[in-house]
């Protein structure tokens, strides 16, 4: 039987290395992403990747009223960031950039917070569900006009993300507002 010692150990991997570029090959020309551009489509991609993986931690372990709304929402949500991260992930090899979606490195460098462990109340899923969408879109405006002054193209593939993020975080949102008066 394992200790307990063993649950609470951290993993000893070594430390994030973040993305990196990649030198031509062969028959490879064209654009080629500086550093910069690199690491801003890098800091969009582990937040669409915490997204994802934190919107399915809330799938499982949403509860209360409203349940299965919230459950079949989450997965849009889910779907959505992954397609997102997968996008942004090949365009950055495109690009001769090398993503970075291990675990470690998305822990290390997201900026979405910790989602809380155990279940949580529909009210409570509602709330930290859209704080979430609403840091990824930040990250995607934060980045916006560096990258769109190096490549508009990328800067288009942003616009989209923002467009339903955005949306999300608006309907989401709206599950736990009153009227106004």
């Amino acid at each position: 039987m394992a200790s307990n010692n063993t649950a609470t150990t951290k993993n000893k991997r070594r430390p994030s290395k973040g993305a990196g570029l990649t030198k031509e090959q062969n028959a490879e020309h064209g654009f080629t992403a500086s550093k910069t551009l690199s690491e801003n489509m890098q800091k969009v991609l582990v937040d669409l990747i915490e997204l994802a993986s934190q919107g399915k931690q809330a799938h499982w372990n949403v509860v209360g009223t409203n349940f299965r709304d919230t459950h079949r929402q989450l997965d849009e949500i889910i779907d959505a960031a992954r397609g997102f991260s997968d996008s942004i992930a090949e365009r950055m090899r495109a690009l001769h950039a090398l993503p970075d979606g291990r675990s470690d490195t998305v822990a290390e460098t997201t900026t979405l917070p910790e989602l809380p462990h155990g279940e949580l109340f529909t009210t409570d899923v509602i709330d930290l569900v859209t704080e979430r969408l609403e840091a990824v879109t930040s990250t995607c405006r934060e980045v916006h006009d560096a990258v769109d002054e190096e490549d508009p193209t990328t800067a288009d593939m942003l616009h989209e993300i923002l467009e339903v993020l955005e949306q999300f975080a608006w309907m989401v949102s709206a599950e736990n507002r009153k009227p106004a008066a």
